[in-house]
């Protein structure tokens, strides 16, 4: 049986943790809380319901909010959507909406659609460290811009972007700020009771809850609302109908607490073994950090190989589950939009990975994983680099 490849692929996704899976069992069949959380005749639907609300409580601790504020949807894309295309479709589809030529696909997709409604957007160039300036973002605003869209941490890039301050200076402005914290939820510290945003999408498989299930943060009196997506039932107060997936809801909220309960524990470990890997693959012949080196995850970065392709690197690399910094679209290989956003230019965008580290990872992964570079590397290039 073959040895399974080292996992530093955590900001594409978690295993769940112990206590999520225990906490969605305990969900799933007649000896747990199986009922309809909507059912508020009988007691198993009593049962379900307490579940969900418990798990939102802890979600919002996790995040400084009132659980009342918290939107359970299927993931952040479909929170994103909720946020985006919910605030233009209140307004007729008129206004302007702006947000960074950088962001996740579920915000630039969304975008591109508003674009087609006839909404008037504005996607800002990031810096070369892959960062959104705060200046940009105030020059980008119009008399009719409805929202902002910025997300708090790059899914590729790892890097942080300056939401406090966006936020504040966009509430003194009066407009509507949303972030994607997909990557930032677990990771950092985030409380809303001082960062002023009106919208905020979050996703449970990132900090080692289950797929399937997100939240959207709907900061009570934000005008204009969204308008809901999903329609039948009108549950979760009309934002999102359908059956709300109780044991998803607990691993979510399980996940959350886990995140309060071990967050000196995490960060102690992210720095130590961030700033390890850092060092041992930016030490590599020929390898190029992408984006910040100090405004970043520390367990999250995204480095190039001069003289390889990134594709032929990891294809290569049987022994690793890492990421590209090339996506597949179509059958048809391009390199990274953020990449490019960042004006890293076609050859380093092709030559890029992503390593992202978790809580199981450990030292001797990291020298294991930068040694199946090092001899990927010699093997690709035929002589190493001077």
């Amino acid at each position: 049986m073959s040895r399974k490849p080292i996992y530093l692929d955590y900001l594409a996704t978690t295993p769940v943790a112990p206590e999520v899976k225990a906490a969605m069992l305990s969900c799933l069949d007649e000896s747990g809380d199986f009922g309809n959380p909507a059912s508020r005749t009988h007691m198993y639907g009593w049962q379900a319901e307490h579940r969900v609300e418990i798990a939102r409580a802890d979600i919002a601790e996790l995040i400084g909010a009132d659980p009342r504020e918290l939107i359970f949807t299927s993931g952040a894309t479909e929170a994103n959507n909720l946020a985006i295309k919910g605030v233009f479709e209140s307004q007729g589809f008129q206004g302007h909406f702006v947000t960074s030529a950088i962001e996740h696909k579920a915000v630039l997709d969304p975008a591109n659609y508003l674009q087609r409604k006839g909404v008037g957007v504005s996607f800002l160039p990031a810096t070369k460290e892959g960062l959104v300036d705060i200046e940009a973002v105030e020059r980008s605003l119009r008399p009719d811009t409805r929202l902002v869209s910025i997300m708090w941490v790059n899914n590729e890039l790892g890097t942080i972007n300056p939401i406090k301050e966006i936020a504040h200076r966009l509430k003194r402005r009066g407009v509507l700020l949303h972030v994607d914290a997909a990557q930032a939820l677990g990771k950092l510290p985030i409380d809303l009771a001082d960062v002023p945003l009106d919208f905020m999408s979050m996703s449970a498989h990132k900090l080692y809850g289950p797929k399937g299930i997100g939240a959207l943060f709907v900061r009570r009196g934000a005008t204009p609302a969204p308008l809901a997506q999903i329609h039948g039932g009108g549950h979760e107060r009309g934002f999102r109908s359908g059956t709300l997936p109780t044991h998803q809801i607990a691993g979510f909220g399980a996940a959350a607490k886990l995140a309060r309960e071990l967050w000196q524990q995490d960060q102690a470990h992210y720095a130590e073994l961030g700033r390890y890997m850092a060092d041992r693959l930016l030490g590599m012949a020929g390898a190029s950090l992408n984006g910040s080196l100090t405004q970043r995850l520390p367990q999250a970065i995204n480095v190039s190989f001069a003289g390889v392709g990134g594709e032929a690197l990891l294809a290569a690399l049987t022994g690793l589950a890492i990421s590209s910094g090339s996506a597949c679209n179509s059958a048809v290989m391009k390199p990274s939009h953020v990449l490019l956003g960042i004006g890293a230019g076609r050859e380093r965008a092709d030559s890029a990975l992503r390593f992202s580290l978790g809580r199981a990872t450990t030292r001797a992964d990291i020298d294991a994983a930068v040694q199946a570079v090092e001899e990927t590397l010699l093997m690709l290039r035929g002589n190493p680099l001077d």
